[in-house]
């Protein structure tokens, strides 16, 4: 079977948590770099890997990588790839791209380059002059850092944090991908209940029981890839499958979401129920300054508020005060809050156990840790 260099693309600061996921499948040799790990793996490979990965943003193959500072060395460089290998007459050959610190900073110049290279080789594969491109798409990036290009194809589509449960994300949503990245960082032990008091459209507390279910989060949808000749469909459909019946259905689990907001509520169990995981999940509708818990081991993963306007400050500071008063009420738990607010720690009142840089987009955020004193 053929083998393809592989791309699974990520959120800056959780390329090991993707790393990780990729090696639990079974996968060695991994490269990892800023925002992807690389690996090598053939068709059966793209499926499994688009359908199972729970942090990755998408699946690529990775066509070439090489140096250019002129838009002659990016035509030729690209020009002489077997482009027809993957693509057929028909396909639809969408050029994307980026450039940071390099010559060839204009990004439309390098699409255009790219897409007349990729012609000219198509035509040296099948002889046509013109190519109708009313076929399945394939949409190939070529991204240049520091003048080294990579060109690739994407085989996911749809980014992968699109798992197909979320009718409603609410009016700030949290990226599924980057909530399970959440999930996998904190400490959440089955056993325990998990508990998020801020949990909006529930995006954490859904990726929480998808991932203890071992469901696979690609299961419910599909991928560009699969519309392509030269792939298989029945390979997708047996790796399905497969995934289909490796889901615990005999487990029991508690997680708990609390928000203020009726309305958002309402969308969060409309989520978890389309997700398949509304039976594990228990919405309350609370105001964080009424929160009250009998548990004396649980774990607590949230998304608190941080506040976008200069008047929300001294709001969110009280939130916080409040924050670090259930941390003393409940010494026991693992705790751990994603935010960007930047005096978060002082606010609280404790220095955090682990402290990790991540980003909510482009937004700089971080992950405050709080591990539990040891149960007496």
């Amino acid at each position: 079977m053929k083998k393809f260099n592989l791309i699974a693309t990520t959120t800056f600061g959780i390329e090991a948590i993707t790393k990780n996921e990729i090696s639990k499948l079974g996968y060695k040799n991994l490269k990892v770099e800023n925002g992807k790990v690389e690996l090598v793996g053939g068709v059966e490979d793209i499926a499994r890997l688009n359908i199972w990965l729970r942090t990755a943003e998408r699946v690529f193959i990775k066509m070439a990588e090489f140096k250019a500072i002129t838009f002659t060395e990016l035509f030729d460089a690209t020009e002489k790839l077997v482009w027809g290998d993957l693509i057929p007459v028909d396909g639809k050959m969408h050029v994307v791209g980026k450039s940071v610190k390099s010559q060839l900073h204009s990004v439309p110049d390098c699409q255009s380059i790219v897409k007349k290279a990729i012609i000219k080789s198509m035509q040296r594969s099948y002889g046509n002059v013109e190519f109708s491109e009313d076929g399945p798409v394939y949409k190939i990036e070529v991204a240049i850092l520091n003048d080294l290009v990579t060109l690739s194809i994407d085989t996911s589509g749809v980014g992968l944090h699109k798992r197909g449960y979320r009718v409603n994300a609410g009016a700030a949503p949290l990226k599924e991908t980057l909530a399970a990245a959440l999930v996998l960082m904190g400490r959440w032990k089955y056993s325990q209940p998990l508990i998020d008091p801020f949990c909006g459209s529930g995006t954490i507390l859904i990726e929480a029981a998808m991932f203890a279910r071992n469901m696979a989060p690609g299961l419910k949808r599909s991928f560009v890839c699969e519309e392509w000749d030269c792939f298989d469909s029945k390979i997708f459909s047996r790796v399905r499958e497969e995934a289909a019946s490796k889901v615990f259905t005999d487990k029991k689990y508690e997680l708990y979401g609390y928000d203020m907001d009726k309305r958002v509520l309402n969308q969060a169990r409309s989520n978890a129920k389309a997700a398949g995981v509304s039976d594990d999940i228990k919405f309350h509708e609370r105001k964080f300054e009424d929160f009250t818990s009998g548990f004396k081991e649980a774990c607590l993963i949230t998304n608190p508020p941080y506040g976008e306007r200069l008047s929300d400050e001294e709001e969110v500071r009280k939130l916080n005060e409040l924050m670090g008063d259930l941390r003393d009420e409940f010494p026991y738990w693992t705790m751990n809050f994603f935010t960007a607010f930047g005096g978060f720690e002082r606010d609280f009142g404790e220095e955090a156990s682990k402290n990790r840089k991540l980003y909510n987009g482009r937004i700089l955020t971080r992950y405050y840790q709080y591990y539990p004193i040891e149960v007496k």
